[in-house]
């Protein structure tokens, strides 16, 4: 069964995008990061990683009013060697089940390395 597309890409003069697949398969369409220079905005999501493992994804809404997430946030920064982002500017429900679904995503294989 194909992926369903995300209606969230990689936006214009982005050369650093990657495709990670959601728990629910969905592919989202991440900017790649500088770790040590990102800076958490309000309305897009951010996703830390160390390697192929999602170790935190949120904005800096759920720093702000999630203690837990910031407990998160901080061993994520502790260990992390990548950071992504995504744009979005859905309402708070499609955010939270972006968070949920990307929770648990993995690089997408490419093409070639499947050959």
């Amino acid at each position: 069964m194909a992926p369903i597309t995300a209606g969230i890409g990689f936006g214009s003069g982005f050369s650093r995008g990657t495709t990670w697949l959601g728990r629910s398969g969905r592919a989202y369409g991440l900017i790649a990061e500088s770790l040590e220079k990102f800076s958490l905005l309000e309305r897009e999501l951010h996703v830390i990683a160390k390697g192929s493992l999602v170790l935190w994804v949120g904005s800096a809404t759920e720093l702000i009013v999630d203690p837990m997430s910031r407990t998160r946030f901080r061993l994520a920064m502790a260990c992390a060697d990548r950071a992504f982002r995504l744009a979005h500017t859905g309402d708070d429900t499609e955010r939270l089940a972006t968070i949920w679904d990307l929770e648990g995503a993995e690089p997408e294989m490419s093409q070639s390395a499947a050959a």
